[in-house]
């Protein structure tokens, strides 16, 4: 991995994470340019491992979910309930700038690697725990699954509509949105230590994660006193503002501001709606929005999404189509933005993976080394840390590593 002009050169990072919410979070220190170095149980590793739609992948320990959050990686296979294994991962602990963990909160504890012990060994350390709900608290050791915290944190019951409630997110949200949250807090964190010298612990929740980016509703039910109201695909704030039928298929309008509402009265051909008592104020167009819908619509099957989307566009109104998920991967905005990377797996091939998502002008992230093989690198870690052939061997035969 190429190390020059990275913005976290020289950073390393022990990554103790499973299936999604960590590794998606240390995915993001490695594509920034650290080393990170995911330690995995000799076993099997990292769950995600045999989880995906390829079952061969998934035999080789190579499954698509792996795949798709462990690009820039190396795997070191250790058991930290060995007493070596102990003693290899502080050694590590002890050169390292993070150790990352999605543990339950009493886990790195009970296997005497817990912060207070990598504290004393490396006072620099920035630790990051990652749990559904929190290092305490009364729910602190309850397991926790993204779909389990999509309930508890209320974003299942204003999804949907009045037919379809509660409704779950189509992909992990939670998880990913917890990851985000976690390398957000590292990158922080080790900004404090640059100026301070000093290291310290991170507490990340998933449920603390999600709910701010209900932040609108939230303070509609909480400020304004207003109970969520599910409308689907419509969007509370404005109308028309949700998604609308067309001549062959379905798109996005979004009429936020007065002057767009009365551009697509125009454009439709509508203009005597602009002065409909039912329509012509943002609040009392919101309360009609079932009378306004089906008369737009009427007109907006004239002509298919294409043609809606260059014109309304055209006069200033945010629209969109609504593509599917393969359209969406290769839209021409997406090639421009060089949102995927390509690298070569051994025994699937060449695969794209998602680049950093945040365009860098001097420190560029991107992918450069395919998601590692179970224990692909653990000789090479072991042998820094000074261990020989003869020891490494050893090793392998008591199942430390």
């Amino acid at each position: 991995m190429t190390t020059e002009r990275q913005l976290l050169s020289g950073i390393r990072v022990l990554d103790l994470t499973n299936v999604l919410s960590g590794p998606f979070a240390t995915l993001h220190l490695a594509l920034l340019g650290a080393e990170v170095i995911k330690i995995e149980n000799p076993t099997d590793g990292d769950l995600a491992r045999k989880l995906g739609c390829v079952p061969m992948y998934n035999q080789i320990l190579m499954g698509t979910s792996f795949l798709a959050q462990n690009a820039n990686k190396k795997s070191l296979t250790l058991n930290l309930k060995s007493a070596d294994g102990k003693t290899i991962f502080k050694q590590l602990a002890g050169t390292a700038d993070v150790v990352v963990e999605n543990f339950r909160p009493d886990v790195m504890g009970r296997l005497g690697v817990g912060y207070d012990v990598l504290r004393a060994l490396n006072p620099r350390l920035v630790y990051c725990g990652i749990s559904g709900f929190g290092q305490t608290g009364p729910d602190a050791m309850k397991p926790a699954y993204d779909q389990i915290i999509q309930g508890l944190s209320g974003e299942m019951a204003v999804n949907g509509d009045e037919r379809l409630t509660p409704l779950r997110a189509g992909f992990p949200v939670c998880d990913t949105v917890g990851g985000l949250n976690a390398a957000f807090a590292i990158m922080a964190a080790l900004f404090w230590r640059e100026r301070t010298g000093e290291g310290q612990a991170i507490d990340v929740a998933l449920l603390d994660s999600i709910m701010p980016l209900m932040g609108w509703v939230v303070a509609n039910l909480l400020i304004g006193k207003q109970q969520p109201v599910l409308m689907g695909n419509d969007n509370f704030t404005a109308a028309p503002s949700g998604v609308f039928a067309t001549q062959d298929g379905y798109i996005n309008i979004a009429a936020n501001k007065q002057e767009q509402w009365e551009a697509v009265a125009d454009v439709l051909g509508l203009a005597e709606l602009k002065t409909d008592p039912r329509f012509q104020e943002r609040d009392t167009r919101k309360k009609n929005r079932k009378a306004l819908t089906p008369l737009l619509e009427a007109r907006l099957r004239d002509h298919d999404t294409a043609h809606w989307v260059d014109v309304l566009n055209a006069h200033d109104v945010p629209s969109g189509a609504i593509l599917t998920l393969d359209q969406a991967m290769h839209q021409p905005q997406v090639e421009h933005r060089h949102t995927f990377g390509t690298v070569d797996v051994e025994g699937i091939g060449s695969i794209p993976l998602f680049n950093m998502t945040a365009k860098f002008e001097k420190t560029p992230g991107t992918v450069s080394t395919p998601p590692p093989k179970l224990g692909e690198h653990t000789n090479e870690i072991l042998g820094s840390l000074g261990y020989d052939d003869g020891q490494i061997a050893a090793f392998r035969e008591h199942k430390v590593v």
